[in-house]
């Protein structure tokens, strides 16, 4: 019996030391299991979302919560341990992979800087996804211009944090446009806050004619307005972002003097919002006057350029002998302008024509289109545009490149009363927006020509349908406030020829940059 007990005893001492044994081996397999995989795991420990679904009808302010995915970029060395990429200088560049994660550039201390130039400034950049680096100055701030709520900086060591810095084209591709939104249908809302985007005689590019303050124009209402989609909100302008878009490319605008009207806005929204100035230039030196019909403005820091080139009519002016020995002005309906050329090498084409089709000789039609080698007698204007806006349509067709952007600005109203531009027509001491009347519904028939003939493209030009919006605004254009007078106490500006068809500035033009801003925000792939 001894014996039996002594062996019953031993054998259940060794299932207990076995079970021990067991159970120690698990635990210990579940502890370094756990420390091996923490080194992976920690790759996704930064690695965070923040989304939204961002319809129309959210305000552009609420375009500024974005899809952000954020993660360390960590490489793995041979034994399996986990460390930065580092530059020569021990320090990590803060940039972008292609899957649009943020790669922290991180010094030797393992915290979190950001990559300087020579001035300490953080220069912007865009990745593949259009998301954009902040722009920081010397002392932290944010060197952008206008976000959609004036947000100033925030930390710079989150990306996360500093939401505010980006713009509504950080967005693009959260945001969903309703089918039903025309950016062109709407309301002008007035918003004194925001506006104008650029004070008034502060900006050095605007000419003479467009300066209705520095002209002596008083009342500053109209600078005041912001234009307004039913249905939807477009991005406020930010002109880094814009010029981050522009970033080694060429912008031109191509037309009459209302294209010149908007060439000087656009370059007073972009002076803005520069840091540095001295850093945008008219290539030549050249001062924007009516004279001159080339201008070049290079921006250093985003190697861009927008240009303007005169064209009334975007096909090809030219003169005649007459019976009497004398030149006659021509116009070749079937060939596009002398300045195509330059039109060709241009990453984004702005173009318009229109207010030199109501002139006299234009409109009257006699000895003045031509076709081939063919002087008209007499010829309908109207068709003769019909016919031009195809020979445009043709050259756009056959000569722009897959991949570049083409606008067509269409036309601008005017707001004489009491004749026209060379018949006594006024619209001075005009204040107030228009409330109601036909002139809202007015469409011109040369509108409906250029829907039909952009409808018939190959090439997907966009229309900038802009005619409506300007309906509204007889209260914008210089009027007598287009030549800048000393004024005597007491001495009377002449009224006998008021312009009533261009635009002080700041004002309307700025609304259809904005629009035009909207569409590239839109477009990014």
């Amino acid at each position: 019996m001894a014996t039996i007990f002594f062996f019953s005893t031993q054998k259940n001492l060794y299932a207990i030391s076995t079970f021990l044994l067991l159970t120690l081996f698990l635990v210990s397999l579940l502890y370094f299991s756990k420390q091996a995989l923490e080194p992976n795991l920690s790759l996704y420990r930064d690695h965070y979302y923040s989304t939204l679904s961002v319809s129309l009808n959210t305000r552009s302010e609420d375009l500024l919560n974005i899809h952000v995915p954020v993660s360390q970029n960590l490489s793995r060395n041979s034994n399996g341990s986990v460390q930065d990429s580092r530059n020569s200088n021990g320090s990590v560049q803060k940039s972008r992979n292609s899957e649009g994660l943020i790669d922290h550039s991180r010094n030797s201390n393992g915290s979190v800087q950001d990559s300087r130039n020579s001035n300490d400034s953080v220069q912007n950049s865009r990745n593949s996804e259009g998301l954009i680096a902040n722009s920081r100055n010397s002392n932290g701030s944010v060197g952008n211009l206008r976000n959609p709520k004036g947000f100033q900086e925030d930390d710079e060591s989150s990306v996360l944090e500093n939401i505010s810095d980006f713009s509504a084209s950080d967005v693009t591709e959260g945001v969903k446009w309703k089918v039903s939104c025309d950016l062109y249908t709407g309301s002008w809302v007035k918003d004194e806050e925001n506006y104008p985007i650029y004070k008034a005689g502060s900006c050095p590019f605007v000419d003479e004619a467009y300066d209705c303050q520095r002209n002596g124009r008083k009342d500053s209402q109209y600078t005041h307005w912001r234009w307004k989609p039913n249905g939807c909100d477009i991005p406020r302008f930010n002109a880094t972002d814009f010029l981050t878009r522009l970033r080694g490319k060429r912008l031109m605008l191509v037309g009459d003097s209302m294209n010149r009207n908007q060439f000087e806005s656009l370059l007073c929204m972009l002076y803005e919002g520069l840091s540095n100035k001295s850093k945008m230039y008219e290539i030549h030196g050249y001062k924007i006057t009516k004279g001159r019909g080339y201008y070049i403005f290079k921006f250093e820091d985003y190697n861009c350029t927008v240009e303007f080139v005169r064209s009334h009519f975007l096909v090809r002016e030219g003169t005649r002998v007459n019976g009497q020995g004398n030149n006659n002005p021509t116009l070749s309906i079937d060939k596009i302008d002398k300045s195509a050329n330059r039109w060709k090498r241009v990453d984004i084409l702005i173009f318009n024509t229109g207010h030199w089709w109501t002139h006299g000789k234009t409109s009257r039609g006699k000895n003045y289109f031509k076709e081939g080698d063919y002087v008209y007698p007499k010829f309908d204007a109207v068709e003769a545009y019909k016919k031009s806006m195809s020979t445009w349509a043709k050259w756009i067709d056959k000569n722009v490149d897959a991949g570049k952007s083409v606008f067509y600005r269409g036309y601008s109203s005017a707001h004489f009363r009491g004749g026209d531009w060379d018949s006594g027509g006024s619209c001075n001491g005009e204040t107030e927006l228009i409330k109601s009347g036909a002139i809202l519904d007015d469409y011109p028939v040369k509108m409906k020509i250029v829907q039909d003939v952009i409808h018939e493209m190959k090439f997907p030009v966009v229309l900038l349908n802009i005619t409506k919006l300007t309906n509204f605004r007889k209260d914008g254009h210089p009027s007598v406030y287009g030549k800048n007078r000393t004024m005597d106490e007491g001495k009377k500006i002449s009224t006998r020829r008021q312009d009533c068809s261009h635009w002080c500035l700041p004002g309307v033009p700025d609304a259809w940059n904005e629009l035009i801003y909207a569409n590239l925000v839109l477009r990014t792939r």
